[in-house]
């Protein structure tokens, strides 16, 4: 039986260019969706994987990532003074969601390089990567449990994978193999792929799975595409090694919360599964769609 996965790295040391001004001086992780950060969303789904301990990449400007997760104590005693005790309740639930560790990454030398630098907190075990950008909304079992669960049955580094719109596969990690068992055993592996030459639209999705065996796979990475460390030059050498690199199309629907667009969506799916706040938004939707704004 393969060893249970209780640690995951989440890079976040990323400047978060593409939401600017306002991550100037806010991280991008703790851009809300609705009222609760980003990232908060993904460590929830990592708890409810059974994960325990989460790595968190960090960059200069970043602590309030790890604020967030400790516990305000003046906060939450003036909310328990004023009877709002349900309010405390959630704000101390954050802080014992996992243990958190804070590792800063000096430079932004990619995502291969920012896995790595978690490699003395996780040591030889397997482990999860979240990447915060990606929000996987279920119904039940978590995304990144999804994975865990795949690693336990066989043992394999197991990636999440999605089926993307022809024309698009140049802005993703692509992948390519054959389909056993409602798996990809992956063979090929192309990070953003030249217009026209992916070598199919079976797309990286931020959730994976990892053997240590990674480890001297990302240390023996050059910079590749972006003069950067990717993450997906190293998972090549999982897929040809003897337990192999699996693809998992997970239960669930994705939201790209490093879009512009995407970002929008996410609040608004959000909104919508919350019964006190489906009616009041679809109201505003109608409205706005009756008498929309003009531009700015």
């Amino acid at each position: 039986m393969a060893p249970a996965v209780t640690k995951a790295v989440i890079p976040a040391a990323g400047l978060g260019t593409r939401f600017l001004p306002a991550t100037k001086a806010v991280p991008k992780e703790m851009l809300p969706i609705v009222d609760t950060p980003t990232i908060q969303l993904v460590v929830d789904e990592a708890a409810r994987a059974g994960i325990r301990d989460v790595v968190i990449i960090n960059g200069r400007g970043k602590g309030a990532i790890e604020d967030h997760f400790d516990h305000a104590f003046e906060l939450e005693h003036t909310l328990r003074s004023r009877g709002k005790t349900a309010e405390a309740d959630a704000l101390a639930a954050i802080a014992g969601l996992v243990r958190l560790h804070s590792i800063r990454q000096q430079r932004p030398a990619g995502l291969g390089h920012a896995v790595l630098c978690a490699r003395p907190a996780i040591g030889e075990q397997p482990f999860a990567v979240l990447l915060g950008d990606d929000l996987i909304d279920d119904d039940g079992r978590p995304g990144i449990g999804q994975l865990v669960d795949v690693h336990a049955a066989t043992g394999a580094s197991a990636i999440a994978i999605m089926e993307v719109p022809a024309g698009q596969e140049h802005l993703y990690g692509v992948v390519a193999g054959d389909w056993d068992g409602g798996r990809l055993r992956i063979r090929e592996l192309v990070e953003k792929p030249a217009p026209g030459t992916a070598p199919s639209r079976w797309a990286i999705v931020g959730r994976y799975v990892l053997t240590a065996a990674v480890w001297p796979l990302l240390e023996a990475t050059r910079p590749g595409v972006g003069g950067e460390i990717q993450l997906t030059d190293a998972l090549r050498g999982l897929a040809a090694s003897a337990d192999g690199l699996l693809g998992v199309q997970l239960v669930g629907t994705r939201h790209d919360a490093g879009d512009r667009m995407g970002y929008l969506r996410a609040n608004l799916a959000y909104a919508l599964r919350r019964p006190a706040l489906r009616e009041p938004v679809l109201a505003l939707l109608r409205e706005l769609l009756a008498d929309p704004p003009g531009p700015r």
